[in-house]
This record gives structure tokens, C-alpha cells and sequence, in this order.
């Protein structure tokens, strides 16, 4: 269950971050080809800042990953901990039961500020790192990429981009129960004993049959080249409109201003 989940999570992350980092460098690199034709200014973003700043997604495959691992298999605990490989559970209820991990993994719950979704946390680190504090040894590339890494956290702690992630997630979780569903399909016997229409709560199977069904649905999230659950995300018209939205805030020339 942790694999599948933590699958969409960091999957749905690093598309809606990699959106947001692409086109606040695109903005910069607009800004600084517009400056370069009027006075050859010295560039916002020259190729060794962009390239620091995109390595920055090292923290969301590496310690923001296993943090997030830690945290979804807490939280598949608390659900299924208590459930025995004999209970058997519906499409529906399985689908219940995702929802409660998603809670415990997003603290809906607590007293979080609506706007700042705690999945940032994992996204990037919480502050700069230390580079941050010796400010008297920074080149001007680390303070180039700084001031990037701190207004791409700004944006990672709107209420918008809180929204999209959510919504990204809403999609790959949906997806996962989609691709599950074929194996909750009623047989001709199930059919004939029960008439019933509605096969999502129709057809139970125990949990013990449950988990390869889970287990293998990691493929379809990560494994298929072209990846189809990427392109889905990708297509999506708010993620579309955010990464527009987001690169026409960097490319304005108040920008430089700031």
C-alpha cells in the first residue's frame, strides 16, 4: 500500500513542482534576453544559476522522498494496521479507507493554515540551507539562486498552487482505484445471485488479495514509458493555467525590480 501511495504522491509532486521551476526560469530567461537586447545587463538567471537551481529537486527525490515514505507508512498503519488478510473490503470501502491515509498524510485535521499545504515540506527544505547564513562567503551565483529558491517556496505555499496539487492528487488517486477496479468486476455467478447492478460494492475481496492487486498498480504509475499517468497530469487544464500563470508573474520586467 505504501509503494502504490507513495507512487501518486511523489509522482503528482514532482510534475507540479518541476511545472512551477520551469517557468519561473523560463520567466527569468525572457527577462534577461529582453535586457540583453536593449544594454547587455549583466543576466538574472545565467546557465550555472539555472542549472543550481533545478538540482534543488534532489530534495524531493531524496530526503523529502524518504520522509514521505515514513509519514504514508505511519499512516497505512494507523488504517490497516487492525484489519486482518481475511476481512474483505469493496471498491468502495478500499476507496474510504485511501481517503483516511490521505487525511493522516495531509493533516486535513489539524491546525494547519488552509493556505500552506504541509505536502510543501517535502517539496523543498523548510528554510535555505545553510548557505543562507554565511552570507559574507556567498558568490553572487548563490544569491542568485537563493532569491529563485526562496520565490519558488513562495509559490509552493500559495493557496493556488495548494489547489493544484490537490487537484493532481484527486486525479492519481482516482486512477489508481480506476485501474483497480477490473479486478472487483462481479462474475456471472456473483450477477445472477445478487441481480445487483452496482458492481463498486457488489464484490468484496479479502485483503490478502488485495495487496498484489495494489502492489502491481506501482507499474502503471511509475514504470510505463511514455508514462500515461504523467501525460494525464500534465493535461489537466488547472495545471496548464497555473504554469501560465506562474511564468507571466516572472516575466513581466517589475521583476527585475525586485
Amino acid at each position: 500500500f505504501t509503494r502504490s501511495i507513495v507512487a501518486v504522491y511523489s509522482t503528482c509532486m514532482l510534475v507540479v513542482l518541476l511545472r512551477v521551476q520551469l517557468n519561473i526560469i523560463g520567466g527569468y530567461i525572457y527577462l534577461d534576453n529582453a535586457a540583453l537586447c536593449k544594454n547587455g545587463t549583466t543576466p538574472l538567471a545565467p546557465p550555472e544559476v539555472q542549472q543550481q537551481y533545478l538540482s534543488s529537486i534532489q530534495h524531493l527525490l531524496g530526503d523529502g522522498l524518504t520522509e514521505l515514505i515514513t509519514i504514508v507508512k505511519q499512516a497505512v498503519y494507523k488504517v490497516f494496521g487492525s484489519i486482518s488478510l481475511k476481512h474483505t473490503l469493496s471498491l468502495l470501502e478500499l476507496e474510504e479507507k485511501l481517503k483516511d491515509i490521505r487525511e493522516v498524510v495531509e493533516h486535513r485535521e489539524s491546525d494547519q493554515i488552509a493556505s500552506n499545504s504541509p505536502l510543501c515540506h517535502y517539496l523543498m527544505p523548510d528554510e535555505e540551507n545553510p548557505l543562507a547564513t554565511q552570507a559574507c562567503g556567498l558568490t553572487e551565483r548563490d544569491i542568485a539562486t537563493i532569491k529563485l529558491l526562496n520565490e519558488t517556496r513562495d509559490m509552493l505555499e500559495s493557496p493556488d498552487f495548494s489547489t493544484v496539487l490537490s487537484t493532481c492528487l484527486n486525479r492519481g488517486f482516482s486512477r489508481l482505484l480506476d485501474n483497480m477496479a477490473e479486478f472487483f468486476r462481479p462474475t456471472e455467478q456473483d450477477l445472477s445471485q445478487n441481480g445487483s447492478v452496482n458492481s463498486l460494492s457488489s464484490v468484496s475481496l479479502p485483503l490478502a488479495k488485495i495487496i498484489p492487486i495494489i502492489n502491481g498498480q506501482i507499474h502503471s504509475v511509475c514504470s510505463e514509458t511514455p508514462s500515461h499517468f504523467v501525460q494525464d497530469l500534465l493535461m489537466m487544464e488547472q495545471v496548464k493555467d497555473f504554469a501560465a500563470n506562474v511564468y507571466e508573474a516572472f516575466s513581466t520586467p517589475q521583476q527585475l525590480e525586485k
